[in-house]
């Protein structure tokens, strides 16, 4: 059975929380530009939902710091400079070190090959081009987070990832190059049960994606929008 001795998926997400990932997602890819106008009527058919779950989704992105809400303007989008992404980077980076570290000393022999069985349908998607390569990528990551048994953490280290737009990175050619390698070292490590040398190796692989997704931004003229 594909990933087993994993911890079980998570529950289906909520419709307001998919539409805020969807609204969130083009904020961070530039699709939609600082300071313009969100018409909650017009997302909503775009999206193909009810204007309340759209509400309810910027109401949460007010919260996150991706929105604001002025009066008898309604919602507008704030600016992310290349600061917010760096340093979302390097938190997310620092903590999802100290969650392999944890995993390292935790991990089963079962959830061992089940994390090998998700790397390689990646592997496979990115050789092939078949699968969703960007929800395989989270899924390994999520299993790692979930066996290290720390949800407070876990809950943290998923906050930083709504500033990384993981299938605008899974679509660059440095990301499929990299990725591989780098989830390898990271397997190597958990395989070992050496906290600090899977701390070293999921620091590394996701500092190394924050500056693959400034660079990337970078070329779009992201910041200069």
């Amino acid at each position: 059975m594909p990933g087993a001795g994993l911890p079980h998926r998570r529950p289906r997400a909520q419709l307001s929380d998919e539409v805020a990932s969807r609204i969130r997602d083009r904020i961070v890819t530039g699709r939609l530009r600082k300071g313009e106008h969100l018409h909650l009527e017009r997302l909503a058919e775009e999206i193909g939902v009810s204007v309340t779950p759209v509400r309810e989704a910027l109401l949460a992105l007010r919260g996150e710091g991706f929105v604001e809400l002025e009066p008898r303007r309604g919602f507008t989008v704030l600016p992310l400079n290349r600061k917010d992404i760096e340093d979302t980077s390097r938190v997310q980076a620092a903590i999802a070190g100290e969650l392999a570290a944890r995993t390292a000393a935790l991990i089963s022999v079962g959830q061992l090959a089940g994390l090998e069985e998700v790397q390689a349908e990646l592997e496979h998607a990115g050789r092939f081009g078949i699968g969703d390569a960007a929800e395989l990528d989270l899924r390994f990551h999520h299993a790692i987070y979930d066996i290290a048994d720390s949800a407070k953490l876990a809950w943290f280290v998923q906050l930083t990832s709504r500033y990384v737009p993981r299938r605008l990175l899974a679509s660059t050619s440095e990301h499929a190059e990299t990725t591989g390698s780098e989830h390898r070292a990271i397997l190597r490590a958990l395989h070992n049960r050496d906290p600090e040398a899977a701390r070293l190796a999921m620091h590394d692989h996701l500092a190394h994606h924050g500056q693959t997704l400034v660079r990337q931004l970078d070329q779009q003229g992201f910041w200069d929008q």
